[in-house]
């Protein structure tokens, strides 16, 4: 039959290219549905391969082999779905043992092509059924990767507001530790304030009030007014929620000043807090907000070690600012008793307090250390040889770290 023409077979390949085009239009005219055009194209083209085996020598036909490799087409070509191989399969079988009875081969022989086949078969199955098994897998797997970053996501979420409300609530109980002495600040110029007023009404019944005293006294006035003002305002900034960050820089000399106001309502009575700056000092790369805070706390938490000291003593606190290479040390000393050995390496531990209950969160001093960790600074702290508490605070400076 190689090398022979047979017309049948032409024929054949003629009108199986025609069906092909006219199922073409009829899928591009969307008569017929493209799943149903699969279909009816494969079973065409097992019609086809049939027909050309039966006019070419049947069982010896060189097209014979290509009914094996029918259900691995169908296979590779639709592997999510389970029926067109088993059709495929059944329906290539039935060719199989019709063309060996129209070849008239012997039982045996086609006992022999059909267990052949079988096993064809039983690989396109097989193989259909691994696909879809690691396909679903895999979908499964998605469907799991998906969830556990959904899980992660809403975790991250809690996490963070979580964070937030554990700030916010240590902010405020820094507030509620200033209050009682906010009230005693705001009284004193308040009570100045009111006197010069009177002393005012009075001179302004006389005949020839003395103008020079009265612009002294409107100015006394002016600066008590001033000083409410300042308090009340560094205040309502202080206790502010800072969720958004809107500075992302400071000078050092600035936030002192910010939180030895703050502060002062607690340590005025207590004793004096020196402020030493070096000169021209770099900007740091931590916000206003965060930096004060962390300060209030230190000059808080310096203020509670001097009351409880034994003996008592004149408080000394010492705000200490100089340039570093990677940008500013500021170290805030005191002349209380100390920190016990024991609690040193625990001193920055989330709720760890050494306080009586209700005196204290156990949250200020790991959060200081947070603040500043983000914006790649430290928080240390150590003994002062001759007695009383330091804490350094290394401050990443503007320059160092925008070059980084």
């Amino acid at each position: 039959m190689l090398g022979s023409v047979i017309p049948e077979v032409l024929v054949t390949h003629f009108a199986w290219s025609l069906s092909l085009v006219v199922m073409g239009v009829v899928v591009g005219a969307r008569w017929m549905r493209a799943y149903a055009a699969s279909s009816f194209a494969a079973v065409l083209a097992l019609v086809g391969l049939l027909v050309d085996i039966r006019f070419s020598g049947g069982v010896h036909s060189p097209f014979f082999p290509g009914l094996y490799a029918v259900p691995l087409i169908i296979a590779v070509f639709t592997p999510g779905l389970r029926l067109p191989t088993l059709v495929a399969c059944v329906l290539t079988l039935l060719s199989v043992l019709l063309t060996c009875w129209w070849s008239g081969a012997p039982a045996q022989v086609a006992l022999s092509q059909a267990c052949s086949f079988a096993f064809v078969a039983w690989i396109s199955v097989y193989g259909g059924r691994t696909y879809r098994r690691l396909r679903d897998a895999e979908r499964e797997a998605d469907r799991e990767r998906v969830e556990a970053l959904q899980r992660l996501t809403e975790s991250e979420r809690l996490r963070a507001q979580s964070e937030r409300n554990r700030a916010e609530m240590e902010r405020l109980a820094v507030v509620g530790k200033l209050a009682a002495g906010v009230a005693h600040e705001v009284n004193n110029p308040l009570a100045y304030v009111k006197s010069n007023l009177g002393f005012l009404q009075e001179e302004l019944r006389e005949a020839a009030p003395d103008v020079e005293e009265l612009r002294r006294v409107l100015d006394e006035t002016q600066q008590g007014v001033l000083r409410i003002q300042q308090i009340v305002t560094d205040l309502r900034r202080f206790s502010r929620d800072t969720t958004v960050e809107a500075e992302e820089s400071c000078t050092v000399e600035e936030a002192m000043g910010e939180a030895q106001r703050l502060a002062s309502v607690r340590l005025r009575s207590l004793g004096e807090v020196v402020a030493e700056v070096a000169p021209a000092l770099p900007r740091v790369r931590v916000s206003q907000r965060h930096l004060v805070q962390v300060l209030v706390n230190l000059l808080l938490n310096a203020a509670d070690a001097l009351e409880t000291a034994a003996p008592q003593r004149p408080a000394r606190i010492v705000l200490r600012a100089r340039a570093m290479p990677e940008g500013v040390r500021l170290d805030v000393e005191d002349n209380g008793p100390g920190i016990p050995e024991a609690v040193l390496p625990r001193l920055f531990e989330p709720f760890f307090t050494t306080k009586p209950p209700g005196k204290g969160t156990g949250l200020g001093l790991a959060l200081c250390r947070e603040y500043l960790a983000r914006a790649g600074g430290t928080l240390a702290a150590e003994n002062v040889p001759e007695g009383g508490a330091r804490f350094i605070l290394r401050l990443p400076g503007l320059s160092a770290r925008s070059a980084a």
